[in-house]
């Protein structure tokens, strides 16, 4: 019995997996292709963007601060107080930063978008579009894909750069001075961590994106299936934005 259960989640695994690969490599096909539907770009990339900036940046804003005063204290005793900065920033920059924002916007867009997307669903709009020749995944996915992917990497900078404020809003408390606190940022930073601070949000949206609307869009059994799909979703994403962050940053370190 047992090994039988096994089996069959491990089946039931692989199947979804197909099927989001295939909504996936359908997606990425047609972001270049007419009709754009700007209109529903513009609307998503609101609701992503401009929506989760408040979320973001009280994230960002009391994770800066915390590890800003935990980093004063470990590095008291030792008189190295003036690389407060830069270890708030290097640590923001290339980890929390992306990976916070992420999970933020994937607690509150990815759960909407497979709420929106379930409900069309249930409500047999999905179908009344198929029957008009409307095609879905152009319609529905590929405008909250590419709104994702602008979207989140911009959010994680707004995150990153509230941090390290925030981080100075504590330094400064501790009688760091402004230019010691700045001057120690680029001692521990290099340009290829900026490269990794954008790629990683990047891919974390793309995540987000193309599992909500995979999970909205295979939505059954009426509003408590709606509700399943919406926590499925939550965290199916944040479980894969954990695991995929370990595999960016080993790719990177490789690569460094």
């Amino acid at each position: 019995m047992p090994a039988r259960y096994v089996e069959k989640q491990i089946f039931t695994f692989l199947s979804e997996l197909q099927i989001f690969a295939v909504l996936a490599v359908k997606t990425i096909r047609r972001i270049f292709s007419r009709p754009f539907y700007y209109r529903e770009f513009i609307s998503q990339l609101d609701k992503i963007g401009v929506g989760s900036l408040f979320i973001c940046c009280l994230t960002g804003l009391f994770t800066g601060m915390v590890m800003a005063l935990q980093a004063l204290i470990q590095l008291k005793p030792f008189a190295a107080t003036s690389y407060v900065g830069g270890m708030v920033a290097v640590t923001m920059i290339k980890e929390l930063g992306p990976v916070l924002s992420s999970l933020m916007v994937a607690g509150r867009v990815g759960s909407a978008i497979t709420a929106e997307l379930g409900t069309m669903v249930v409500t047999e709009q999905v179908d009344a579009m198929r029957v008009e020749g409307t095609d879905i995944i152009k319609r529905l996915v590929t405008s909250r894909l590419k709104a994702m992917l602008i979207a989140m990497p911009l959010l994680a900078v707004v995150t990153d750069t509230v941090a390290i404020g925030g981080g100075y809003l504590i330094a400064s408390g501790y009688h760091i001075s402004p230019l010691m606190y700045w001057k120690s940022l680029p001692q521990f930073m290099k340009l290829q961590d900026l490269f990794e601070a954008l790629a990683k949000p990047a891919f974390f949206g793309f995540l987000i994106a193309m599992i909500s609307c995979h999970v909205g869009l295979r939505v059954s059994g009426g509003a408590e299936g709606v509700g399943v799909a919406v926590k499925r979703t939550v965290v199916v994403a944040s479980v894969f934005i954990l695991v995929s962050d370990f595999f960016i940053t080993k790719i990177f370190i490789v690569f460094r």
